[in-house]
C-alpha cells in the first residue's frame, strides 16, 4: 500500500512598506478642525463656493448654449467650484497632515493663483457676453453671474495672496 502524501505547510511573511504605513487608517475617525472656517482663509473658501455656485447655477438656468462664450464661463466656474469644495474636505477634515509627501503650501498657492486668474478672465467674459435681449429673463442672470464671477475672483484673490504668504514662510525657514 501506498502511503498518502503529506501536504506541507509554508509560513508567508508580509511586511508594509513605508510608503504604504504613511497612508495607514489605523485610527478610524478622521480630524475635524472647527476653528478653519474661523479664519480668513477658511471663510474665503466658504465665500468662493457659494458665489462661485451662483454663478454657474445662474448662468446653467438660461439658454446660455446660444452664447459661446458662456461655455468658458461655465467650465472655469464648474471647474473650480468642484475643486474648492474638494480643498475644504480636505482642509475640514485635515487630510494634509495625513499626506506629508505633498506640498499643501505650493500645491494651494499654484490652486489659488490659477483659480485668480482664470475666473479673472471668466468674469471678463461673463461680462462682456452679457446684452440685452427680449427674454429679460437670461439678461438679468446673466448680468448677475458676471457681478458675483467678480466678486469670486476677488475671494480668490484673497486666498492667493494668503497662500503666498504661507509659502514663502515655508520656503525662507
Amino acid at each position: 500500500m501506498e502511503e498518502p502524501q503529506r501536504v506541507r505547510s509554508q509560513t508567508v511573511t508580509t511586511t508594509a512598506s513605508s510608503f504604504a504605513e504613511n497612508f495607514s487608517t489605523s485610527s478610524s475617525s478622521f480630524a475635524y478642525d472647527r476653528e478653519f472656517l474661523r479664519t480668513l482663509p477658511g471663510l474665503l473658501i466658504v465665500a468662493e463656493i457659494v458665489l462661485g455656485l451662483l454663478v454657474w447655477t445662474l448662468i446653467a438656468g438660461t439658454e446660455y448654449f446660444r452664447v459661446p462664450a458662456f461655455g468658458w464661463v461655465m467650465f472655469v466656474a464648474v471647474f473650480y467650484w468642484v475643486l474648492t469644495v474638494f480643498f475644504l474636505i480636505i482642509y475640514i477634515t485635515m487630510t494634509y497632515t495625513r499626506i506629508p509627501q505633498v506640498p499643501w503650501t505650493t500645491v494651494g498657492l499654484c490652486f489659488n493663483g490659477s483659480a485668480f486668474v482664470l475666473y479673472l478672465s471668466a468674469a471678463v467674459v461673463d461680462a462682456s457676453s452679457v446684452s440685452p435681449e427680449r427674454d429679460s429673463h437670461n439678461f438679468n442672470s446673466w448680468a448677475a453671474s458676471s457681478f458675483f464671477a467678480f466678486l469670486v475672483t476677488i475671494c480668490y484673490a484673497g486666498n492667493t495672496y494668503f497662500s503666498f504668504i504661507a509659502w514663502r514662510s515655508r520656503t525662507i525657514q
